[in-house]
């Protein structure tokens, strides 16, 4: 549900109104910077940035920015449009454009630890329907991740800066000391902290991504899911992980599928199986009978043998779920499920009479008054 905004959006990110995607993106990026709560000690800062992000969420996209524009609300889950998934399942990455700028800020080495140049994988999981795992389909993702700075072309240099060998370790990225201890001078060896292990310096780094080659951002990507596809395998998707630092190679993005339940079908590897209800008359005499099929506007002819019991199992062959990756299909499984009818008009009544009067068969005795007078006004 939309809320009214109490705010001026534009004016919490700092732009005006006919502002760019990229005058927002970057507006965002720089305030982010002062209100993160890892830089920025004030008491309000948490609450602040939160409400950056929130501002951020509404303005990055094209839909929700419209809608602020012309009714003055906010729609009231962030990312709730079509086809965008929340980092919930996240392994390797980050929980969202907060978490990203805690890993932005911590990108520098602290305490002597090297630093991890390439970027790493991260992971999603999105839902599609069995249908659509039959079919095959095309969704479209949205999350947050450390990006390839636009400025710099993630090198991380600046207009007229370089990269250069750190003169303190010589490019080997750690540095070799000498300590005094009670059985003697010891020869240590540590991380560099001037070029914090890359065995690099930047001088002068470029002022957007403050010379990581990489900046939060909100990245949109089109999954192509194929035909086939079973409930939990994943989808690797090479370089739109976690950009590496100045370069270095970008991690992957993984995605794991789920497949919602089917009302109808029930998925047995690249079997299928569906009750189908059988009318008596058909089940006993036999019958042909058209069954919906997974595929769109696919029909199933399913042939009911003379005799059919509720609970037998029809195979019909090569009409269950497409096989991953080959034009074969797995085959459907019929189970019937016999209906008896429970009220009957004068002829049908008397023609299961008859039916059991040459069968031998005993029934429950003749029809009181009520009862015949009932067959009367069917």
């Amino acid at each position: 549900m939309a809320q009214t905004a109490e705010k001026d959006l534009y004016q919490i990110l700092g732009v005006e109104r006919d502002a760019t995607e990229s005058d927002i993106k970057r507006a965002f990026r720089h305030k982010a910077r002062e209100l993160h709560p890892d830089v920025n000690k004030s008491p309000d800062a948490e609450d602040e940035f939160k409400e950056l992000n929130e501002a951020y969420d509404v303005l990055s996209d094209a839909n929700k920015r419209a809608q602020y524009d012309r009714f003055g609300t906010i729609p009231g889950a962030a990312g709730g449009g079509t086809g965008y998934v929340d980092f919930e399942d996240i392994f390797g990455g980050f929980g969202g454009m907060g978490d990203i700028f805690s890993s932005f800020f911590g990108g520098a080495a602290q305490g002597g630890r090297q630093v991890r140049r390439d970027g790493r994988d991260m992971g999603l999981g999105i839902t599609v329907s069995l249908k659509d795992a039959a079919a095959g389909t095309s969704k479209e993702l949205v999350y947050d991740r450390l990006a390839p700075c636009a400025d710099c072309e993630g090198a991380g240099i600046g207009e007229g800066g370089s990269e250069q060998t750190c003169s303190r370790c010589g490019g080997s990225g750690h540095v070799t000391q000498m300590q005094r201890t009670l059985f003697g001078d010891m020869q240590t060896t540590a991380v560099c902290p001037e070029c914090e292990g890359t065995g690099k310096v930047v001088e002068g780094a470029c002022e957007e991504c403050q010379g990581q080659g990489r900046v939060p951002d909100r990245q949109k990507v089109s999954v192509e899911i194929p035909p086939g596809i079973r409930d939990g395998q994943q989808m690797r998707v090479p370089d739109l992980g976690e950009a590496g630092m100045r370069g270095a190679p970008s991690g992957d993005l993984i995605v794991t599928v789920r497949i919602e339940p089917d009302d109808f079908f029930q998925r047995e590897g690249d079997d299928l199986h569906v009750v189908v209800e059988v009318p008596m008359v058909q089940a006993a005499l036999g019958a042909r009978i058209m069954v919906d099929g997974i595929m769109e506007d696919e029909t199933v002819e399913v042939r009911i043998p003379e005799g059919t019991q509720t609970g037998d199992v029809i195979k019909v062959k090569g009409h269950g779920m497409p096989r991953l990756r080959s034009t074969s299909r797995g085959n459907l499984f019929v189970h019937a499920d016999v209906k008896i009818p429970k009220k009957l008009n004068k002829k049908e009544r008397a023609l299961l009479e008859k039916l059991a009067l040459e069968m031998g068969e005993e029934t429950e005795g003749a029809r009181s008054p009520l009862q015949k007078l009932k067959d009367r006004v069917r």
